[in-house]
């Protein structure tokens, strides 16, 4: 049985640049109320950019977060009012340089279902054309290339541990081998 829990109260507990945290009191199944804590935040995109030569492109760059370097599919946040497709293309010529001739939404998912809003796009760039990166001023990457099948077993084998580039890698190989790519 689905219960779906209904607001009683919302009330905002942090507001920041990128993010929002507000923690909502809720009536749960058995009638009681419990609450959430949710995390607002506008959404992203996350690019798995396909080279001719079947590579994908990457970014590694520390994450204060998990307080190391991490593998990444490109990514970044959508602005307020700007459609995710619109994201991926600043996204992809800021963080790699490149532009696609083709952008294909492979899927949107959230990023963590139990308390997070963030809803990620997953794009698929393809006949790309290198030019210059436009790093933000707080930014620095690492950009890299590597085949998609590496990159697969790097992910099954968990070798990379970010969850959008895990998802990017999968939906790509998937994509491809439908095309007979």
């Amino acid at each position: 049985m689905i219960f779906e829990e209904k607001t009683i109260k919302s009330e905002r507990i942090y507001e920041g640049k990128i993010l929002n945290l507000r923690k909502d009191t809720v009536k749960v199944v058995n009638g009681d109320t419990s609450y959430r804590e949710i995390v607002e935040h506008d959404g992203g995109v996350t690019l798995a950019a396909i080279t001719p030569s079947n590579r994908m492109v990457m970014v590694k760059q520390f994450r204060k977060a998990a307080g190391k370097a991490v593998l990444e599919a490109p990514a970044g946040k959508r602005e307020k009012g700007e459609a995710p497709i619109e994201t991926a293309s600043r996204e992809l010529r800021e963080e790699t340089g490149y532009t696609a001739a083709d952008m294909v939404l492979l899927t949107k998912f959230y990023s963590s279902v139990g308390y997070s809003e963030e809803i990620i796009y997953l794009y698929l760039c393809t006949g790309l054309t290198p030019g210059e990166t436009d790093f933000d001023d707080n930014e620095a990457l690492d950009i890299m290339e590597y085949d998609l099948g590496e990159l697969y077993k790097m992910a099954v084998d968990g070798e990379i541990e970010d969850s959008k580039t895990i998802i990017a890698v999968l939906m790509a190989k998937a994509y491809m081998e439908k095309q007979g790519v």
